[in-house]
């Protein structure tokens, strides 16, 4: 019976090594592969103005009542100011707007931005500044992905109401890539 249970434990040992070991290369792959977030280097802000379709986001609570034709309208006040339009109808068919502002951050690096939805009056306040980054853009400005560095938002703009089935499993990728969660992405409805 003690041999039994000696042979018992030794072969429970090894399969669990085995199996660690097994498990280990696959772990470190994926740890090399991920990336960190990083906005785009360069953005011509001019073109990035106008109306962008939100194609998917990640959820948050302040679009909670959006459920279809989500945009997002961008006008260049100044060189350090951009007026933001966001857009969206709600479930019972009533259209929502919030209008802000956005400006580059003082990093210098020109796809970080901050947005703010809050009253001018507040804005000298840091916390009522949020993370804007153009994380993935097409050299034609016609497809964009924006976020934070935090992971904890994410949005797919197109200049079309519409996102060709390739492009965004591409971008998709990408931003898997990033450690973004694209599993949780909702699709927005745009008619």
């Amino acid at each position: 019976m003690q041999q039994v249970q000696v042979n018992y434990f030794k072969q429970l040992w090894r399969t669990l090594l085995l199996m660690t070991l097994m498990t280990c290369p696959s772990k470190v792959i994926h740890a090399q592969e991920l990336q960190a977030v990083k906005s785009i280097n360069q953005i011509e802000i001019t073109r990035y103005m106008g109306t962008w379709y939100e194609i998917a986001k990640l959820p948050n609570w302040f679009q909670r009542k959006c459920v279809r034709n989500t945009k997002a309208t961008y006008r260049l006040i100044s060189p350090q100011q951009i007026e933001v339009l966001n857009q969206c109808v709600t479930a019972e068919d009533e259209r929502i707007q919030a209008i802000g502002m956005a400006r580059p951050r003082a990093n210098g690096l020109p796809a970080q931005l901050e947005v703010r939805f809050a009253p001018s009056w507040l804005g000298w306040l840091p916390f009522t500044w949020g993370d804007y980054w153009v994380l993935d853009l097409d050299s034609d400005y016609q497809v964009a992905a924006v976020g934070d560095p935090s992971r904890s938002y994410l949005w797919i703009l197109s200049r079309s109401p519409q996102m060709s089935p390739s492009a965004y499993a591409a971008l998709t990728q990408r931003l898997a890539f990033m450690g973004f969660d694209i599993k949780r992405l909702e699709k927005t409805t745009q008619n």
